[in-house]
């Protein structure tokens, strides 16, 4: 029997639990990262010009497609969909799900990002959710910690799967998931480390729980 396409993606997106995020400046961390157990690589970086980004997403979308990982474009479905991208993701100050989705069509995945009880509870159309910043990160400057009470919310409440974000490393991550996270999204845990690969591993290990 064959999968759709659309059907594939999300019962890969059940299964993920490690979600990766840098720019094209850490792209050499990428493939460790993929080996060390990552899901989904995201590649967001709000810097680059187009033709950089459609260079860095084509040569990001062969590392996914080699380790089984799904790939998501940030801010672009244009993008994601010319390089034939998973998905596409969006902040609550980007465009609506609806007009992503408008652009990719019903098969790619949608991501949103969430920061409140209100903006979980009214991500209709997504796939999957961001909940964040758990704790306060360089990557969100002015965003505002939500702390592990949103992931409890988000434990409870989400009605897609959702990933735990900001600031959240080998440290940090443990209370998380004892709020109820099953799937975390990193940026500088990864993209900072002297071993890329050994981060992602212990990070993976440290959501090593029952995914719902």
């Amino acid at each position: 029997m064959v999968v759709p396409f659309g059907t594939l993606q999300a019962m890969r997106l059940h299964d993920a639990r490690l979600y990766y995020i840098c720019g094209i400046d850490r792209l050499d961390t990428v493939e460790p990262a993929l080996r060390g157990g990552v899901d989904i690589f995201q590649l967001r970086d709000k810097h680059a010009s187009e033709d950089e980004l459609l260079r860095a997403a084509e040569a990001a979308r062969q590392l996914c497609d080699e380790h089984g990982a799904l790939f998501v474009l940030n801010d672009r479905p244009d993008l994601a969909v010319a390089v034939g991208a998973d998905g596409v993701h969006v902040g609550q100050d980007d465009m609506t799900v609806a007009d992503a989705r408008a652009i990719v069509g019903p098969d790619l995945l949608v991501g949103r990002s969430t920061h409140t009880p209100e903006q979980i509870d009214g991500a209709q159309g997504a796939d999957y959710i961001g909940v964040g910043p758990v704790h306060a990160t360089p990557t969100k400057l002015g965003r505002a910690a939500v702390g592990t009470e949103l992931v409890s919310y988000a434990a409870a409440h989400a009605q897609v799967p959702f990933f735990a974000i900001g600031g959240l490393d080998g440290a940090t991550l443990p209370a998380a998931v004892a709020a109820g996270a099953t799937r975390a999204a990193v940026v500088r845990a990864i993209s900072e480390s002297p071993d890329p690969e050994a981060a992602a591993r212990a990070l993976r290990a440290a959501l090593a729980v029952p995914v719902g």
